[in-house]
C-alpha cells in the first residue's frame, strides 16, 4: 500500500466524534498492520532526529554567520550623514538631551537608537542637520548607532529560517527562504544605516514565528509553553506597532489566522471533540489579554518612557497645545506669554501654516476664472512674513462712551479686529470665497460701516482652546479659534496660494467645520505694548503636570494628524505597483569626488522570483478550486492542508502588509514593501517544497498512559517523517536559484556599500528597469 493510498484509506476509517469509543478496536484488537509498522519504525527515529536536527543546526549557524557578515561588513562607510539618518539620529540626539521633539512614528525605535547612544556615553551634541555632514569631524559615534539596526537585520535572517523549521519545511526550503533575506541588497541597504526599517522588520518576523510556535501547541491549551509563545506572540507585536503605525498590519495578519483558529474551535465536529462554551471563552479571553490587552500596555509603556525622558522644551513643542507645553521646563511660549487687552495692536498667526492675518489696499476682482462674482472687498491673506499689514486692532463688541482700556480680553468674549493701516474692520459674509465656494470671504469695511448697518457681520467670539469660560486671553500661550458671530465659521487658511492678484499670498475664508484643528491661531506679538508696561515683568512660572493618558491622547491626535498629511510630491516616492517588481529605486547618497554612491534598491533575482511565485500560489489555489468543483482531487490531504493552511499563512502575511497601501493618500517609498518581501520570501520557500513534491507521511499512532479507549497521533516533525526521502530535485532548484540571487547581490553590491565607486559604464549597466542613478561628475 502506497503512503498515499494509506493515509486516505486511514481517513475514511477516522472515527466519528459521537463514537469515540470505537477506537480501542483499531489501536488494541485488530490494529492496521500500516500503523504497526510506523510504530516499529518509530524506534529507529532518534537517532535520525539527531541527525537531522545537527543539519538544520549547522545550516542555521552559517547562515546566522553570513547575516552578521553581509549586514556588518564595512558599516564604517560612509562617515558621513546618510538620507533619512538627518530625522533618526536627531531623534535620538534629543532623547539624549531630554528635548522634547515631534515624529509620526512611535517611539520604540527611536528609544534603541537613543539607548546605545547612552551605552557608548554620547552626549546628543550633533544634531544630524544635513546629508553629507562629517561624522568624523563633529564626533559622533555612528558606528555604534548604525550597530545598532545591523544586529537587528542580521538576526531577522535565523528568524525567517526558524519560521521555515517550526513551520515543518524541509532544509531546502529553510535555506531558499533564509537566502532571499540574506542576499537582498534592500534588506542589507536599510539596515546598515540609522533607520527604523530593521527594527520593524525584525519584531514582524519574531510574531510570525511565536505565532507558528503557539500555533503547534493549539492541542496542548493553557500550559507554560503555550502561554510562553502566546505572550511572546503580542509582545512581538507591540514591538511592530511601536516602532512604526504599519506595524499594524502584522496585527492583522496574526488576527486574521487567531479568528480562523477560534472559528476551528467552534466546531462540534472537530477531531478532537467539541468545545463547550466556557472552554471556548477561555480561549478567546486569553488571546484577548495576550494579543490586544498585554500589547497595549506595553504599546503605552515607551510612550511612559518617551515623556519621562523629554522633560526640556525643544523643536516639538509647537506642535503640542499651551497646556502640555506648560509641562516642559524652559518653555518659550509659556515663559513669554502677555495678557491682551482691548485696544492693543496684535500680529495673529496661523498655528499650522505660520501665515499672518494681513490685508491691504487691493481687492479682490470682480469675477474668479470659474465665472463666480466677488464683493470686490478688501482682500484679506495670510503672509509669511511679520509686516505692518499684518497689525490689528482688538476692540470691545460694542461702542461706549467710556473705552475700557486696560481691560484684558477673556475667553468666549465677542470683539472686532481692526486692520490699523488702512482703518478698516474684518468681516465675514455670505459671499464664497475665492477657492472654497461653501467657505465664505474675509474682507474689511470702512469703519463708519462697521459702526452702522454692517456691525453685525464684524462681530467675532474669541475660544480659546482647553479654557474655561473667562480665562485672560494672552499671547503666544492663548491658542484660539477666531469664530465670526452671526454665522458661526472659523476664520481659516491653507498653503494654497492665491493668483497673481493677491500676490500669491494664502486665501483667507470662512471654514464651517469648526472642530477641524487646522481652524487654529495664535497671537506672536504685541507690537503697541509700551516698554515698561508691567504685563511685561516676567514671574518665575512653575513647570505643570498633566495626566499620562491626556498627554497621550493629545500626542496621538497630532501624530496621525501629520502623518495623513504626508501627501506633497518626493522625487523617490513610489506607487505600490512598482514594489514587487522593483520598479524603481531611492538615491540615499552620493559623492562625485569618488563616483561612490548608496542607491536602495532590491535584489532584481530575488524579488521577481518571489513575486512570480506569489502569482504561482495564486493560480494553484485557483486550479485546487476549480478541480474540486469538477470533482478531481489532484492533492492528497497532507499536501492541501499545508498548501492552504501553511503557506496560506505566508501568503496572507503578503497580503496583508502589502494589499492596505492602495489605500493610502500619504508619501510612500520602496522599503514599506520590505515586510512583504520578507512574507514573500517564505511563499517562495514553502512553494519550492510543493512543486518538487515530496511524498507525506502519517503520524505514529499511539495511546495515552492508563487511558486504553483513547488514540491519539503523536506528531512528528516533518523533518523527520521526511527523512530518508529523495531530495535531490530541491537541492538542486536551490542550489540554481541561491546561485542567480548571489549574483544579483554582487552585481548591485557597490550601490548597497556605497563602494567601490562606478563609471558611467558600470552605472548604466545597472539601469536594468531605468532605475535613476547618479552619475558622477
Amino acid at each position: 500500500m502506497s503512503q498515499t493510498g494509506s493515509m486516505r484509506k486511514r481517513k475514511d476509517r477516522d472515527p466519528d466524534p459521537a463514537k469515540t469509543k470505537d477506537i480501542t478496536a483499531a489501536v488494541n484488537t485488530s490494529r492496521d498492520p500500516d500503523l504497526d509498522a510506523l510504530l516499529k519504525a518509530s524506534s529507529s527515529r532518534p537517532s535520525i532526529r539527531t541527525g537531522t536536527e545537527w543539519d538544520f543546526r549547522t545550516a542555521l549557524s552559517i547562515i546566522t554567520l553570513l547575516a552578521f557578515l553581509t549586514r556588518f561588513w564595512g558599516i564604517s562607510h560612509p562617515n558621513e550623514v546618510v538620507f533619512d539618518e538627518v530625522h533618526f539620529g536627531k531623534f535620538a540626539s534629543y532623547y539624549l538631551e531630554r528635548t522634547y521633539f515631534f515624529d509620526v512614528h512611535p517611539p520604540f525605535g527611536k528609544l534603541l537608537f537613543a539607548l546605545m547612544g547612552w551605552f557608548v556615553g554620547y552626549d546628543g551634541a550633533f544634531h544630524f542637520e544635513n546629508i553629507g555632514d562629517s561624522y568624523i569631524t563633529n564626533k559622533v559615534p555612528y558606528v555604534a548607532y548604525r550597530a545598532m539596526p545591523a544586529f537587528l537585520g542580521a538576526l531577522t535572517v535565523p528568524v525567517v529560517f526558524q519560521i521555515m523549521w517550526e513551520s515543518g519545511y524541509t532544509l531546502p526550503a529553510c535555506i531558499l527562504s533564509a537566502g532571499l533575506v540574506l542576499f537582498d541588497n534592500a534588506h542589507i541597504g536599510q539596515t546598515r544605516l540609522i533607520l527604523l526599517d530593521a527594527t520593524l522588520v525584525f519584531a514582524m518576523a519574531c510574531s510570525l514565528l511565536a505565532y507558528v510556535k503557539f500555533y503547534k501547541l493549539r492541542h496542548e491549551p493553557f500550559g507554560r509553553k503555550w502561554w510562553k509563545w502566546l505572550l511572546l506572540t503580542g509582545f512581538a507585536l507591540s514591538c511592530v506597532i511601536s516602532t512604526k503605525y504599519v506595524g499594524l498590519f502584522a496585527f492583522i495578519t496574526i488576527g486574521s489566522a487567531v479568528a480562523i483558529d477560534l472559528w476551528g474551535l467552534l466546531d462540534v465536529n472537530r477531531r478532537q471533540g467539541a468545545l463547550d462554551l466556557y472552554e471556548f471563552g477561555k480561549h478567546f479571553a486569553a488571546r484577548v489579554v495576550a494579543l490586544i490587552i498585554v500589547p497595549f500596555l506595553f504599546y503605552l509603556f515607551w510612550f511612559q518612557v518617551h515623556f519621562a525622558i523629554l522633560y526640556r522644551s525643544g523643536p516639538g513643542d509647537d506642535f503640542m497645545s499651551p497646556e502640555f507645553q506648560e509641562t516642559l521646563s524652559d518653555n518659550a511660549m509659556t515663559a513669554n506669554a502677555v495678557t491682551i487687552n482691548y485696544y492693543d495692536n496684535i500680529q495673529i498667526k496661523h498655528k499650522e501654516t505660520n501665515g499672518f492675518l494681513h490685508s491691504h489696499p487691493d481687492k479682490y476682482p470682480l469675477r474668479y476664472d470659474d465665472g463666480r462674482v466677488s464683493s470686490q472687498g478688501q482682500q484679506v491673506t495670510g503672509y509669511p512674513y511679520a509686516d505692518a499689514n499684518n497689525h490689528w486692532q482688538i476692540l470691545p463688541a460694542q461702542v461706549t462712551d467710556k473705552p475700557i482700556v486696560g481691560r484684558a480680553v477673556k475667553n468666549m468674549e465677542v470683539v472686532r479686529l481692526r486692520h490699523v493701516i488702512t482703518d478698516t474692520v474684518l468681516l465675514s459674509h455670505d459671499v464664497a470665497s475665492p477657492y472654497y465656494p461653501t467657505n465664505q470671504e474675509f474682507t474689511t469695511v470702512p469703519m463708519e460701516d462697521a459702526l452702522s448697518n454692517r456691525l453685525n457681520d464684524t462681530l467675532f467670539e474669541i475660544r480659546i482652546e482647553n479654557a474655561k469660560s473667562g480665562q485672560i486671553f494672552k499671547s503666544l500661550q492663548g491658542q484660539f479659534k477666531l469664530v465670526h458671530f452671526p454665522s458661526k465659521v472659523a476664520m481659516w487658511t491653507h498653503t494654497s496660494p492665491l493668483p497673481d492678484w493677491a500676490y500669491k499670498q494664502q486665501e483667507i475664508n470662512g471654514n464651517k467645520n469648526l472642530g477641524q484643528s487646522s481652524n487654529i491661531w495664535f497671537v506672536d506679538s504685541i507690537p503697541s505694548i509700551p516698554e515698561g508696561d508691567k504685563r511685561l515683568i516676567k514671574n518665575e512660572k512653575k513647570v505643570k503636570s498633566l495626566p499620562f493618558l491626556k498627554k497621550w491622547f493629545e500626542l496621538q491626535r497630532a501624530m496621525f494628524h501629520h502623518n495623513n498629511a504626508l501627501t506633497s510630491s518626493h522625487p523617490y516616492a513610489s506607487e505600490p505597483f512598482m514594489w514587487p517588481f522593483l520598479l524603481r529605486g531611492v538615491s540615499f547618497w552620493t559623492q562625485n569626488d569618488t563616483k561612490q554612491q548608496i542607491y536602495f534598491l532590491g535584489n532584481p533575482i530575488g524579488w521577481w522570483l518571489a513575486s512570480s511565485l506569489l502569482a504561482v500560489f495564486a493560480g494553484i489555489i485557483a486550479a485546487d478550486q476549480l478541480s474540486l468543483r469538477r470533482g478531481v482531487d489532484a492533492l492528497d490531504l497532507r499536501t492541501r492542508s499545508r498548501l492552504y493552511n501553511s503557506t496560506g499563512f505566508f501568503f496572507l502575511a503578503w497580503a496583508m502588509h502589502y494589499l492596505p497601501f492602495y489605500l493610502m493618500g500619504r508619501q510612500l517609498f520602496l522599503h514599506h514593501y520590505l515586510p512583504a518581501h520578507l512574507a514573500s520570501a517564505l511563499v517562495t520557500g514553502a512553494l519550492l517544497e510543493f512543486i518538487f513534491h515530496v511524498e507525506p507521511v502519517l503520524d505514529d499512532v499511539d495511546t495515552k498512559p492508563g487511558k486504553k479507549d483513547v488514540a491519539v497521533r503523536k506528531h512528528i516533525p516533518a523533518r523527520e517523517k521526511l527523512t530518508g526521502q529523495n531530495l535531490l530535485a530541491s537541492w538542486a532548484a536551490v542550489g540554481v536559484l541561491l546561485a542567480a540571487v548571489i549574483g544579483g547581490w554582487y552585481f548591485f553590491l557597490p550601490l548597497t556599500y556605497g563602494y567601490p565607486g562606478l563609471t558611467v559604464p558600470q552605472v548604466n549597466a545597472r539601469k536594468w528597469l531605468g532605475y535613476d542613478l547618479h552619475f558622477a561628475k
